[in-house]
């Protein structure tokens, strides 16, 4: 049985597909939840009031991480109420799928800024709060890229690159004080942006057979498969410094 800390769990990005499958699985292991949303509010509420329904707390923060200062007021706000024990980023930007050569430089700072300099705004306000309470758990949605290159999702992969890299250090740096960093390589799963990409033709039928040859298990994932792994890393204690594939063997 998964435990928690008194406090929250901060759920960046719980409003999402990925994202409220995680507040409400980590609701029903008994935890509070804080999660954000940039600009559904009413998407955000929904989720706040399924997390209620399982009997736990729940808060909703309108949060950009690309602006270090909503973060910081976001951040501070939640702290004020409660101890911030866990850390989730399920969040990141709706990109197209470029070759790298088609790649322009705007669309590249673009993404940059709002992902990896939104992670280290995160990582940079929190983690004294996580330290403060006596430790914490960091856990990321990265890609499952990272262990095969899939073509045209430059946007997702590089990035997610250097917020793995960003967390190998904070794992090493910080571990003696009790925090944990670890992520999950994101495979193809049935919700957010890879179901809008469906709809507007980017991706299908013939994309769709060429990507489940390169599977060991010959479908796509759940959104709630990727709740159950963030459940696992955030409350296994002992555990640290790790990215844990759930892709159905993409990367074998």
């Amino acid at each position: 049985m998964a435990t928690f800390p008194e406090g929250v769990a901060l759920v960046i990005g719980g409003s999402g597909g990925m994202g409220a499958d995680i507040c409400t699985t980590f609701a029903a292991a008994g935890c509070d939840i804080a999660l954000t949303y940039n600009s559904n509010r009413e998407r955000a509420e929904r989720v706040a009031e399924r997390i209620r329904g399982l009997g736990r707390q729940a808060s909703i923060h309108r949060l950009n991480i690309a602006e270090a200062d909503s973060v910081a007021a976001a951040t501070s706000e939640i702290a004020a109420r409660s101890r911030i024990h866990t850390v989730v980023m399920a969040s990141g930007s709706d990109i197209k799928q470029p070759l790298i050569s088609e790649l322009t430089p705007a669309d590249w700072r673009k993404v940059v800024d709002a992902d990896v300099n939104g992670f280290f705004n995160v990582l940079h306000y929190t983690l004294p709060h996580l330290k403060a309470g006596g430790g914490g758990s960091y856990v990321h949605l990265s890609s499952a890229g990272l262990e095969r290159w899939p073509d045209g999702d430059v946007l997702s992969v590089a990035p997610k690159a250097c917020i793995e890299s960003l967390l190998q250090g904070v794992a090493k740096e910080e571990g003696r004080h009790g925090i944990r960093c670890n992520s999950i390589a994101v495979g193809v799963i049935e919700t957010g942006i890879f179901l809008r990409l469906w709809d507007e033709g980017v991706f299908n039928e013939a994309w769709k057979e060429a990507v489940l040859k390169n599977l060991c298990l010959k479908r796509f994932g759940k959104p709630q498969e990727i709740a159950d792994a963030a459940l696992y890393l955030a409350t296994a204690n002992y555990v640290t410094g790790q990215m844990i594939s759930v892709s159905g063997g993409y990367g074998v």
